[in-house]
């Protein structure tokens, strides 16, 4: 091998870098991390919500049954008793009074038990709310694994690898997941405009 003249600039074979290392270490990873965390918050919060509210319905539902069973127990010892004694009159007045706060009792906790009601059906929409949501974020994060397989098999110039994913893509239907905002805070496309980008440049 000739020996390098010391007069000439020293110029390195290759790169230090492969250049499949440098873009996979300029590409942004995908955001499957948070995704995942996301659900699990959104999993926690909903599950805690109807655990509460499912509890809250329970006890105000024992509680109603057990307060008109022993009322009405206690309301016909009541009356039994009346019947053998001589102040029949004044007594039946304070049972018919008792019945009346009894009445009322009821009559709160029928309303108590409405509102649990109304807000176990908002926490079945919400939850619903929460499912289309994690839904959505779910098809996102394999939108962006597909664009990120697509975008570095355009940049080593597969094309027909490219044209494969463009096809699979669009078969799953996860083209209209692609973000339409750039949120790496770079002057590069969105992804949904980067893919359009590449399509039409594979695919005329």
């Amino acid at each position: 091998m000739a020996e390098r003249n010391r007069s000439e600039p020293f110029i390195e074979d290759s790169p230090r870098f492969p250049p499949d290392e440098r873009r996979r270490e300029k590409r942004p990873a995908p955001p499957e991390q948070d995704a995942r965390r996301r659900r699990a918050q959104q999993k926690r919060r909903r599950n805690s919500v109807f655990q509460y509210i499912a509890v809250l319905f329970i006890a105000a539902f024992a509680l109603l049954l057990y307060t008109f069973m022993m009322e009405r127990r206690q309301s016909q010892q009541q009356i039994d008793d009346l019947k053998q004694s001589a102040s029949t009159v004044q007594t039946l007045q304070g049972l018919m009074s008792s019945n009346d706060q009894l009445k009322a009792q009821v009559s709160e906790l029928e309303t108590q038990l409405r509102d649990l009601q109304g807000q176990l059906t908002a926490a079945k929409e919400e939850q619903g709310l929460l499912q289309t949501q994690i839904q959505d974020e779910e098809k996102t994060t394999a939108a962006m694994l597909w664009f990120w397989e697509l975008n570095d098999a355009y940049v080593r110039g597969r094309l027909n690898q490219c044209r494969e994913l463009i096809t699979g893509l669009e078969e799953a239907k996860l083209q209209g997941c692609l973000p339409k905002e750039n949120t790496t805070g770079t002057d590069h496309l969105s992804p949904a405009d980067r893919y359009e980008e590449i399509r039409s440049r594979v695919i005329k």
